[in-house]
């Protein structure tokens, strides 16, 4: 049974556009997601990021509470399996609260274009 879905779109002239991508990078972005995002080409990393933060706020709102402790942008960890499917990874607080909730599954998918990363995100219990 579906708990929660979350979507968000980020348009990525907003990312371009920052003075520093890395610092908001290094806000946004867990440590195995900062590994990734430091191997890509210049080019690369506003769409990775842009992705990254849209699929989190999908996953807050997937909670249906936005982003509450503990369901902030460093628990909430996105990764890619071996076939490149993104796969979320709860991280300190947000895994005892999937626990408590009874999350069992969850479900992201992404995607971008040339001026746009969109996430969806489903929770089931």
């Amino acid at each position: 049974m579906i708990y929660g879905i979350g979507t968000d779109i980020v348009e990525i002239k907003r990312l371009t556009g920052m003075k520093s991508l890395d610092a908001f990078a290094n806000k946004v972005l867990t440590e195995n997601e900062l590994k990734v995002f430091d191997d890509l080409t210049k080019s690369k990393k506003a769409s990775y990021l842009a992705k990254q933060f849209a699929a989190k706020e999908a996953i807050a709102k997937a909670f249906g509470t936005g982003l509450k402790d503990p369901i902030q942008l460093n628990n909430i960890e996105i990764l890619r399996n071996d076939e490149g499917k993104p796969t979320f990874n709860p991280l300190n607080g947000l895994i005892s609260k999937i626990t408590d909730l009874g999350i069992t599954k969850t479900h992201v998918s992404l995607a971008d274009e040339k001026d746009y990363a969109i996430a969806f995100a489903i929770l089931e219990i």
